[in-house]
């Protein structure tokens, strides 16, 4: 069992982020992480906790380096009896709020990974995407974190943004190599409905070929992909959580859970989550669209996808497509070995 935490808070509104964040709730803070406790302890009994511990914890946002330590005290005690032991503990942070004597608080609660959200190394771009550090804020933060002991450190990057090149973005990629990081996140620029971006979507390029560009140049220096997103020499053992469609409390407004065939939506509103956390939309999935995500996600990833979980017409159009080398088999499962393609070969097999 997996459990997500949603810190809705933002020191400013990066132009491409689309997730439930505010700017402007910072007094809401203590409360909110009130209700979260409340909440968390909800769920912990709904998902019987005491006989499916927490592999992993990961903190995000939103930025949860904009909250104190001290309010995640109590919510870490509410967890430490459930998780298990040496479960993966991430928490998301931005470079200019995860001071050193942040970092040290958040490993004194029992974090042991970190993943900072850096974007880039290159200041213009950075004050376009609305980004509130500097490329020397980024690593700075993360050799604080490497010298305070934390065991993975992982960033970052945005590509296809209107005037990226090959030369920008190695830049980027050999800046990340000198710093003591064991995984990157490397993603496309998207443009969202309601983001600042959605007005001008012309800063997105349309450029294909800087993926395969990024892709290699990250797995050339030893960290391989592993998802279509990410790399590393470590794989975040709550990102492949998802993939294989484990179950997750997910708690905060704007979170989503999910246990056996449900999804669980609390309030994205922040003063109606305050106000009753337990105010939570439950969703069914039923098999055929649980297939189809078990498809997606194993595509994309090198999960890959259950032969037993096929039907026998999918079955035989997976194996069409290994027999076109376009797919990797062993005896349970098919493997996608390009990544990109993912989307175009679970449609195939699916029919």
């Amino acid at each position: 069992m997996l459990t997500y935490i949603h810190i809705p808070y933002c020191d400013s509104k990066c132009h491409y982020c689309s997730f439930n964040t505010y700017v402007d709730k910072f007094d809401t803070r203590r409360r909110y992480m009130k209700a979260l406790y409340r909440q968390l302890a909800f769920e912990l009994k709904r998902f019987d906790a005491k006989k499916k511990s927490i592999e992993t914890l990961f903190i995000g946002g939103g930025t949860p380096s904009t909250i104190d330590p001290e309010l995640y005290a109590p919510i870490f005690k509410l967890l430490n009896p459930y998780l298990k032991e040496n479960a993966e503990i991430t928490t998301e942070a931005n470079p200019n709020s995860a001071t050193k004597t942040w970092l040290e608080g958040m490993k004194r609660l029992g974090v042991n990974r970190v993943s900072f959200g850096v974007q880039s190394f290159n200041a213009d771009k950075l004050k376009a995407l609305n980004r509130a550090h500097d490329p020397q804020e980024a690593k700075k933060a993360i050799e604080n974190a490497h010298t305070l002991g934390f065991t993975h450190i992982s960033l970052d990057l945005i590509y296809n943004y209107r005037g990226d090149t090959e030369n920008l973005l190695l830049k980027d990629i050999k800046t990340a190599f000198t710093l003591p990081i064991d995984h990157i996140s490397a993603y496309e620029l998207t443009i969202e409905d309601g983001t600042k971006f959605s007005s001008t979507p012309e800063v997105r390029q349309e450029d294909e070929n800087l993926a395969f560009f990024v892709t290699q140049e990250i797995e050339k220096r030893g960290f391989n992909a592993y998802e279509i997103s990410n790399f590393g020499s470590y794989q975040s053992r709550h990102n492949k959580g998802y993939w294989e469609i484990k179950d997750y409390i997910g708690a905060g407004a704007g979170a989503v859970g999910f246990l056996k065939e449900s999804r669980f939506y609390p309030t994205t509103d922040i003063e109606a989550y305050i106000e009753d956390p337990l105010q939570i939309t439950e969703e069914h999935l039923t098999e055929e669209e649980l297939l189809t995500e078990k498809l997606f996600l194993g595509l994309r990833s090198n999960i890959g996808i259950k032969k037993t979980s096929l039907s026998s017409d999918m079955l035989q159009r997976a194996t069409l497509l290994y027999e076109e080398n376009k797919l990797q088999s062993n005896a349970t499962h098919f493997f996608n070995k390009n990544f990109f393609l993912s989307d175009e070969l679970a449609l195939f097999i699916l029919g």
